[in-house]
């Protein structure tokens, strides 16, 4: 993997690490945060910080790789589908925080977290089809995205 795909694909996560940082932090300390009923499965609080540093990271590397891979294979066409996508999926990722924190908006939150696990499920789906191993090496992201939808969508069931 070259460094300079790593910085590209690791910037980006960070941007939307820091950007979906920006309205989380202030909002999970706020008063309507705490007051809003939350199901019994949702994990600690120190889970999520732990959880998406992983996946960033790891999102950041297979996307990397994958890129390198469709260069050298002088594919420039499905490179530059697989950027839209992890462009699109990173914009879809720090907005889901902006709309549920920020703008306390649970049902569109849900939704957008829907969309998210959709959209992780095909940069999977994409790096897969280049490297099998990055593939399932990527294949915990929408996972936790699918948990990320049941949890915003039972937030929000309980909190209409």
């Amino acid at each position: 993997m070259r460094l300079s795909a790593l910085a590209k694909t690791a910037g980006g996560s960070f941007a939307a690490a820091a950007l979906g940082g920006l309205a989380t932090g202030p909002a999970v300390q706020s008063t309507w945060y705490k007051r809003l009923r939350k199901p019994g499965f949702q994990p600690p609080p120190k889970a999520f910080p732990i959880a998406w540093n992983i996946l960033y990271s790891d999102i950041a590397a297979v996307s990397a790789s994958t890129l390198d891979t469709l260069h050298d294979r002088g594919d420039t066409d499905q490179a530059r589908a697989y950027t839209r996508a992890l462009a699109v999926n990173l914009a879809l990722n720090a907005g889901w925080s902006w709309v549920f924190f920020n703008r306390r908006q649970l049902g569109p939150a849900a939704a957008l977290a829907g969309a998210l696990a959709v959209s992780s499920a095909d940069l999977t789906r994409r790096a897969g089809a280049v490297n099998p191993p990055a593939g399932i090496a990527l294949a915990a992201y929408p996972l936790w995205c699918a948990f990320a939808t049941a949890l915003s969508t039972r937030i929000w069931l309980l909190n209409r």
